[in-house]
């Protein structure tokens, strides 16, 4: 501020020192009466006058310029200045912008975060208490195995015991004649042992097929440890969009001629590449082939279809991959291992046989003892199932209202009755699936209720004789 001043008192000092000088050069050469350019003596004084003003103007600029750098830049470099402040303006609200996007994305991922650690959380409660249940479990069926082996036992020494019986029993027939009356008592307390006998081999079904579903509850435990692992191991590594061995389309195919089978395929391909580009990359328009398969095994499956059977033909992947693949994402080439599993659609199970039985304790029945032999139940089913070839893992109870289900359980509750749940196929059920089934609560070979309205639905003796000999 002080610079600025002293720049204006130097202005009006040069400014006066100027306009002396010219006032004298004029009174001069107005006195001396000088002529030039042929002008008149008081043209020239007038010329000269006019060149004084432009001097002292001249000087002033070149002292405010000379002096001043920000005057040279406000007169000469106003305009590129102004440029210069818009431009940056429309770069600060840009800036602000995207800081304001960065902000909002910010907070977005803090969301996701704090989710995805409550959904850790969750699983590992969730696996621990899976871990629990398949011990439990498992020193159940270490018990049951245990009382197994000593019904054996039992039932072998019972066995030796009734064929000494036996034989005493056909030397007593020898001697009827005389000793009538033993052999009458010996055969009582045959009978009682065959009784016996009886009562000991049925425990020893029973016990049995508590083991069978021990079995199919160990199964379906360690299956929901292996996918709870698999969710854990996937929040660590990445979001897993297919697992190995996972099946990615299934579909039932037949052909009269090799022209039909091709097209089969090829669309079941196509179906099956648009499905797992979705999986990979979510939201990305993928138009490339990214199923990497041996022509072989297309070249095999065409001449499977041509022959005119019907076919299960399903697509699994060969290992795992996380969403995101940076060969699909970046270059689209083929990279995702699969192989094609072909199965001719067969009758597996008649309508009426029995896929699964498990034993219900003795009464009272509570409702989560009912709900967890019934879940029980239908995962024996769904495991027998998978063992006997069905490749579909859908299980569905005929008429599967909620109130079927709940009028069948408290028809079991109401009885009182020691009972046993079976699983019996509703229809034909073929290689495709899906697996629909009645449940049935029996006693003695007798069946007290059932989920399709009738007390016993197998009323011919053929049916009969299938569900009581399987």
């Amino acid at each position: 501020m002080v610079s600025g001043y002293v720049l204006i008192l130097a202005v009006l000092i040069l400014g006066g020192f100027i306009a002396t000088l010219g006032d004298r050069v004029g009174t001069k050469v107005g006195k001396a009466r000088l002529s030039l350019f042929n002008l008149r003596p008081r043209q020239t004084a007038t010329l000269v006058s006019i060149a004084t003003g432009s001097v002292i103007s001249a000087s002033t600029l070149a002292l405010l310029f000379g002096v001043s750098s920000q005057l040279r830049t406000g007169v000469f470099e106003l305009g590129r200045i102004q440029a210069d402040l818009a431009s940056t303006e429309a770069d600060l609200a840009q800036a602000q912008a995207t800081q304001e996007r960065v902000e909002a994305d910010l907070e977005s991922a803090t969301d996701e975060r704090q989710r995805a650690l409550t959904r850790l959380q969750e699983i590992n409660q969730s696996l621990n208490q899976a871990v629990a249940q398949q011990e439990a479990t498992e020193g159940q069926l270490r018990q049951t195995l245990s009382q197994l082996d000593a019904v054996s036992q039992q039932a072998a020494s019972l066995r030796q015991a009734t064929d000494v019986l036996r034989v005493q029993r056909d030397r007593l027939l020898r001697q009827q004649a005389t000793i009538g009356s033993q052999i009458a008592d010996r055969d009582r307390a045959i009978a009682q042992l065959d009784q016996q006998i009886a009562a000991r081999d049925q425990q020893i079904d029973q016990r049995e097929q508590r083991l069978i579903s021990l079995e199919a509850e160990q199964d379906f435990l360690e299956q929901q440890v292996a996918s709870l692992q698999t969710q854990y191991q996937g929040l660590f590594r990445g979001n897993i969009a297919l697992n190995r061995n996972q099946e990615i389309l299934v579909g039932q195919g037949r052909a009269e001629n090799r022209e039909q089978a091709e097209e089969f395929v090829t669309g079941f391909l196509l179906e099956a590449n648009r499905l797992v580009s979705r999986a990979i990359a979510p939201g990305a328009f993928i138009d490339q082939q990214i199923l990497l398969i041996g022509n072989r095994e297309v070249e095999a499956l065409i001449d499977r279809l041509a022959t005119g059977e019907d076919y299960v033909v399903r697509l699994l992947s060969a290992a795992n991959y996380i969403t995101g693949e940076p060969c699909v994402v970046q270059r689209g080439e083929p990279c995702v291992q699969v192989f094609i599993d072909s199965t001719p659609n067969q009758q597996v199970y008649a309508q009426g046989e029995r896929l699964a039985t498990v034993t219900l304790d003795p009464p009272p029945f509570g409702e989560r003892q009912l709900v967890e032999r019934l879940n029980l139940l239908l995962a024996a089913a769904q495991f027998r199932a998978r063992q006997d070839g069905v490749v579909s893992d859908t299980l569905q109870v005929a008429d599967n209202r909620p109130e079927t289900i709940l009028n069948f359980l408290e028809a079991v509750q109401q009885s009182g009755q020691a009972v046993d749940f079976q699983a019996i196929a509703a229809t034909n059920i073929f290689t495709a699936g899906p697996v629909q089934i009645h449940l049935a609560a029996v006693r003695n070979g007798r069946i007290l209720f059932q989920t399709n309205g009738s007390s016993d639905p197998l009323e011919n003796s053929s049916d009969r004789r299938l569900l009581e000999g399987r």
